[in-house]
């Protein structure tokens, strides 16, 4: 199996992509001269570099891979592709069982940190965090859930994509064949691509030239290779853009628990006010510890959504651009590399220019036409996705604002009344009291202006006269 290497990997080791066999990179890396005719390679093309021969005994070495080789370049003869693997879609059922592993790990990382009663205040950050995804609702293990579920998506889809990548430093089109691919020596090359490993043929660069390479075998139609490449980048790019459908739908869903957490939150503060007895201060304290309890609860689901959402946000990018890299690379190869080195043998001076002419005017039309629809429903889609969004996120944000209003006037009408209550009650006890005070001035007055006269009797005695 042949590799390509970048000019300033001479003389290192590696690995194959294909057999995972160390080998040495030659100090003195060089692409062949271009023949007579045909345009210089464009700059970033990596030069043809053959690993040294090995040793039967060599360690590290799989006798399997060489196997392999021998056994795909037996069955060259019988053609008819090979079965194509998804590139992009990580399988579901293996992402669901990673991210319920996760989610378990991940409270179980956070188990010990627990400190104090069910409902207590924070200790401390650790306690804080504890707290937050243990004591404030089934919607904080629901979030955290998806989270960890997209997280194990988007770590197969990176593996998917690593193996894409490897493909890309097979030589898949070697110049011992020729420098220009013709109807004479098609056929080496598209047996070439056979016989490469199983594991790395299987991936979109091989797959779309293997196609191309086909096609230019049974037409020998530069057009029509680049047509059919260009609709197999469409379909690649669809596919791509296609597997982060249910990433995307986490991506959405994290803040809109948050969203519901909150309304919960702000139903169980309104549902635990007790007013009944405003003359019981202990009663009236409870009830607002269990309002702030609530509050606590509505706003700490919100913030681990929009927290959840947002670190989510970061890798799906980043994969979603290396992805789309590694496409624009194999469209970039496929039009530097494949394209220039066909032959038809339909050149301008033996050919029909007008009818060439009219080709190319038609398929650049057609391409023009089909971007600018694909442009338009893609843009329309987006606006779409955008506007339901933004309708929704206003539409709960004014249920939490009129539910908030609310609640603060429904508590604050509650205390107005109970204050009023109770300063009626003490303005009528003052009122008796500076009435009877009042009386009590009066008659101190009216004693203090009048004479008392005290009588003496005598008593009778035992030998008085009466």
């Amino acid at each position: 199996m042949q590799l390509k290497a970048e000019p300033e990997m001479a003389g290192k080791i590696v690995r194959c992509p294909g057999c995972n066999t160390k080998l040495s990179i030659p100090a003195t890396i060089g692409a062949p001269p271009p023949p007579s005719g045909l345009p210089p390679p464009p700059d970033g093309v990596p030069a043809t570099a053959s690993p040294p021969p090995q040793d039967a005994s060599a360690p590290g070495e799989q006798p399997g891979s060489h196997q392999e080789y021998q056994e795909s370049y037996q069955q060259q003869s019988a053609r008819g592709g090979w079965e194509e693997a998804d590139p992009a879609n990580a399988n579901i059922f293996a992402a669901l069982g990673i991210g319920l592993v996760l989610t378990l790990t991940w409270y179980g990382i956070l188990y010990p940190f627990g400190v104090g009663k069910y409902g207590d205040p924070a200790a401390s950050t650790l306690d804080y965090i504890h707290d937050l995804f243990y004591e404030r609702s089934w919607v904080n293990m629901l979030e955290t859930f998806f989270f960890f579920f997209a997280i194990a998506i988007l770590w197969l889809k990176g593996k998917k994509l690593r193996h894409q990548k490897d493909a890309m430093y097979l030589d898949v089109l070697p110049t011992d064949f020729g420098q220009e691919i013709n109807g004479q020596n098609v056929g080496s090359f598209v047996d070439h691509l056979y016989g490469l490993p199983g594991r790395l043929r299987d991936s979109m660069m091989v797959n779309r030239i293997r196609k191309g390479l086909e096609l230019f075998e049974v037409r020998q139609n530069n057009s029509e290779v680049n047509t059919m490449l260009q609709a197999q980048s469409n379909i690649d790019s669809a596919r791509i853009g296609g597997s982060y459908s249910l990433v995307k739908v986490f991506l959405w869903a994290i803040p809109i628990l948050g969203f519901i957490g909150t309304v919960l939150g702000l139903s169980q503060a309104i549902g635990s006010i007790d007013l009944s007895d405003t003359s019981d201060l202990d009663k009236i304290m409870g009830s607002i510890g269990n309002v702030t309890s609530g509050l606590g609860t509505a706003f700490d689901t919100t913030l681990l959504g929009l927290v959840l959402a947002l670190f989510l946000n970061f890798p799906i990018s980043a994969l979603a651009k290396s992805e789309d890299d590694n496409l624009n690379n194999i469209d970039a190869f496929c039009n530097e590399v494949l394209l220039p080195r066909l032959n038809d043998g339909g050149g301008v001076a033996g050919g029909d220019t007008g009818g060439l002419m009219d080709t190319l005017v038609k398929a650049v039309a057609n391409a023009q036409k089909e971007f600018l629809v694909d442009l338009n429903a893609l843009s329309a889609k987006i606006k779409d996705y955008a506007d339901n969004l933004d309708k929704r996120a206003a539409s709960h944000q004014e249920r939490v604002d009129s539910e908030f209003a609310m609640t603060l006037n429904r508590m604050r009408e509650d205390l107005t009344n109970a204050v009023k209550d109770s300063v009626k009650t003490t303005t009528e006890y003052t009122r008796a009291l500076s009435t009877g005070i009042q009386g009590l001035n009066n008659v101190l007055t009216e004693l203090g202006g009048k004479q008392i006269l005290i009588h003496q009797v005598k008593k009778k005695g035992w030998f008085s006269r009466d």
